[in-house]
């Protein structure tokens, strides 16, 4: 079984800030620093320094992009199918306040310059019961679903950033789900404040998919249609919480893919998680397998 990653490769510039910019509002930022980055590159490093055999498909640029595949190949991921293409590669504008948390700007380039044509031949090499890992900041993405799932791959899905490429997909083709509260909102169409509400409500939707849902200071939660695990929290400092989710989603995957039962894969998503937001950076942030398995981390909720 291999694992496919279709995601994004950013270069992250990241401004600690006081607050967020406010609209009319100028401020000045302490520091700028330049990062690898993108939801894509995050988890695929993740899904390989968890212990993981993945493959990264997506675009950089040929003049400001190596340092990103050459990050892969330095973590293992296998860089076979990335495209290096005529055209700037992705950036975001990441702010970070004072209380680690974050807010960002994304701009597309290469990321979203990939053809039919591409993602045919990178399909050639992945076969039924291979994993697909999918984030919103590709472009072609209900092409890539729609091979991946006449394939019979295992399709793995965060709907982030949400908007209507997500609402445009067909969902059904999806087996398993990982997302934020507001995201699990945006894609059954309701708002509430009562999280076994919106799980029946997501279920009810999608009947035949797996959740993992991240709910914050209160863990996260797995259901499908017959069972449900949660998982709290670590006490760690909070530096940084820009690979937070896909620090998660990249060690709770592989976890499955080796066949841990969810509980154990949530454990060790959520320690590997809390230890990526103790440091500064996206990529650079994500621990190794024998750092989680030796971390000494208190749950604390």
């Amino acid at each position: 079984m291999k694992i496919l990653n279709f995601g994004s490769l950013n270069i992250d510039y990241v401004y600690q800030v006081e607050h967020f910019v406010q609209a009319g509002e100028t401020i000045s930022s302490t520091r700028r620093e330049t990062f690898p980055g993108g939801k894509g590159l995050n988890q695929s490093v993740a899904l390989s320094r968890s212990g993981s055999e993945v493959y990264h498909a997506g675009g950089i640029g040929k003049y400001d992009g190596q340092f990103l595949k050459e990050l892969l190949r330095d973590s293992n991921v296998n860089t076979d199918f990335v495209q290096e293409m005529d055209c700037p590669t992705g950036h975001a504008i990441i702010q970070v306040n004072s209380k680690g948390n974050n807010c960002i700007l994304l701009f597309g380039g290469a990321n979203v310059q990939l053809d039919k044509l591409y993602i045919d031949e990178v399909f050639k090499n992945f076969d039924e019961g291979d994993y697909l890992v999918l984030q919103n900041e590709v472009n072609n993405l209900d092409y890539i679903v729609k091979s991946a799932h006449k394939k019979k791959m295992v399709i793995f899905l965060n709907p982030s950033p949400f908007n209507s490429v997500i609402t445009d997909l067909n969902l059904d083709m999806v087996d398993c789900f990982l997302l934020n509260e507001i995201e699990a909102q945006s894609m059954c169409g309701i708002e509430t404040d009562d999280i076994d509400k919106l799980i029946e409500e997501m279920k009810r939707k999608f009947p035949k998919a797996k959740f993992v849902l991240t709910l914050g200071k209160d863990g996260v939660c797995y259901f499908d249609d017959k069972n449900m695990y949660r998982h709290g929290i670590y006490d760690v400092e909070v530096v940084d919480t820009t690979a937070a989710g896909d620090t998660f989603s990249g060690y709770f995957i592989s976890s499955i893919s080796k066949n841990l039962c969810v509980e154990e894969s949530l454990k060790i998503a959520s320690i590997a998680s809390s230890m990526a937001v103790s440091k500064s950076g996206a990529a650079v942030s994500i621990p190794l397998l024998k750092e989680v398995e030796n971390s000494n981390l208190r749950l604390i909720k």
